[in-house]
């Protein structure tokens, strides 16, 4: 009589149990995650510049702020519009933005997080920016600080997010955003960040 085949059922249990270990690996670290967001920011120190990612309406003020504090030198707005101009972003700030001179750059070409990031190196080289703050969602920051940490890998990056309504108000909402975010996040992480074409950072 022949012996009942093994292998299968070992490759079962093993198919099963590496399917266990990877989605505890995923809710760890979407915990993890969601406490990053969720965490209050100690104010940033003395920095070259600031860049803003827009997307969200407190962004911009947010990283205004800092520049009139004295936190930065120069702040670059990155991922404009094309068609949003100097004076729409001084009515949206509720500062004039023409008051800075020089030292506010409006960047127009970023149109995904992966943009941004390149945008901000290019500024940064070009201005001798090795310090930096960065402006943007609570939910958007660690993506944003690994795309631009890895154009920008000598450089000193200070997490400042601002919490937009949709995070405020929690609940299913928050939720969906949270896990949508973290999916982009592991993308970044791993080098996927070619498959967000199409995803704008103000959608993030």
């Amino acid at each position: 009589m022949a012996r009942p085949l093994r292998a299968p059922r070992r490759l079962r249990s093993l198919t099963a149990a590496l399917a266990a270990a990877l989605a505890l690996a995923w809710l760890g670290g979407f915990i993890w995650f969601v406490g990053r967001a969720s965490a209050p920011s100690p104010l940033p120190p003395h920095a070259d510049g600031v860049v803003a990612l827009t997307g969200g309406a407190d962004r911009i003020p947010a990283a205004l702020r800092l520049l009139q504090e004295g936190r930065a030198e120069r702040l670059l707005i990155s991922g404009v519009g094309p068609e949003v101009t100097e004076a729409h972003l001084s009515r949206l700030a509720g500062v004039d933005l023409a008051a800075f001179g020089d030292r506010v750059t409006i960047g127009h070409e970023a149109t995904t997080t992966e943009g941004n990031a390149e945008e901000t190196a290019h500024w940064a080289q070009a201005h001798g920016v090795r310090s930096l703050i960065v402006v943007t969602a609570a939910y958007h920051m660690e993506r944003a600080l690994t795309e631009i940490g890895r154009v920008l890998p000598d450089a000193r990056l200070y997490p400042m997010p601002v919490r937009p309504p949709a995070l405020r108000a929690g609940g299913i909402g928050a939720l969906r955003l949270l896990l949508a975010e973290y999916t982009k996040f592991l993308a970044a992480t791993l080098g996927l960040t070619k498959l967000e074409a199409g995803w704008r950072s103000d959608t993030t």
